[in-house]
């Protein structure tokens, strides 16, 4: 594992040091070179580190400007999730690779899904019932054999199922890696995230399985508003996510 700072997160806090004021009429997708690019009053929309707003998959970049075209007097960068996570994949990520996997594979070795409850015994099935299948997913489709633990405390994984993570995630490109990233550490299970990739579960079932336990908890004591915001912008985040991954 590198000890840089994590690309994501950095790329992210770059795209939120640019001015806000918006300077430009017209937001829309154009052809670029082998993709598409986002195009601002007919030019190229720039990353913070000035390269080509860019990708292959021209459903992305229609998505990246609708974001664009949204934006009223000043731009709002936590309303452009789907653009935080372009912009990161275009100038950490493609730079930074090995260390992006790196990362996923570190939370694979203390998956969300791997961890369950003592108690109450209906907690218990709840994780049981969204997690177990997951669990199972991961052993026949990734070859990668999980255990599990109950509590908090640590129990190292297998390297054999790290290293079939790994190998899950070695064939992705810069965007796909960046999306793939992105949902691992919103749901902290690098399980839920190569579910949604290869399309074993949809955007609104990851994002369940990602919130079994809040779920229930809320089920139980209520729902806490402020909480309830901010799950609201991390869902967000999950959707621009899954676009790119083409879940629905």
């Amino acid at each position: 594992m590198s000890d840089k700072p994590n690309p994501m997160q950095a790329a992210q806090r770059l795209a939120r040091s640019q001015p806000p004021r918006r300077f430009y009429k017209r937001a829309e997708a154009g052809p670029l070179a082998d993709g598409f690019a986002v195009l601002l009053d007919g030019k190229v929309a720039l990353t913070p580190a000035r390269k080509p707003l860019a990708v292959a998959d021209r459903r992305v970049t229609e998505a990246l400007a609708a974001e664009w075209e949204g934006q009223g007097e000043r731009i709002d960068p936590g309303a452009m999730p789907l653009t935080r996570i372009v912009n990161a994949a275009i100038d950490r990520v493609a730079g930074e690779i090995e260390a992006v996997r790196a990362d996923i594979v570190k939370y694979a070795g203390s998956d969300l899904v791997c961890y369950r409850a003592a108690g109450p015994q209906s907690l218990i099935e709840a994780q049981a019932a969204v997690w177990d299948p997951l669990v199972a997913w991961a052993r026949e489709a990734l070859g990668a054999r999980f255990g599990l633990a109950e509590g908090i405390v640590h129990v190292a994984q297998d390297g054999a199922a790290l290293a079939a993570v790994d190998a899950a995630v070695q064939p992705l490109d810069a965007l796909l890696l960046a999306a793939v990233h992105t949902v691992t550490t919103l749901s902290g299970s690098a399980v839920i995230a190569l579910a949604l990739l290869k399309g074993r579960l949809s955007v609104d079932e990851a994002w369940a399985a990602a919130h079994v336990d809040e779920d229930w908890q809320m089920m139980m004591w209520g729902r806490d508003e402020a909480a309830w915001s901010r799950r609201a912008l991390r869902r967000r985040e999950m959707d621009a996510a899954g676009l790119i991954l083409g879940g629905s």
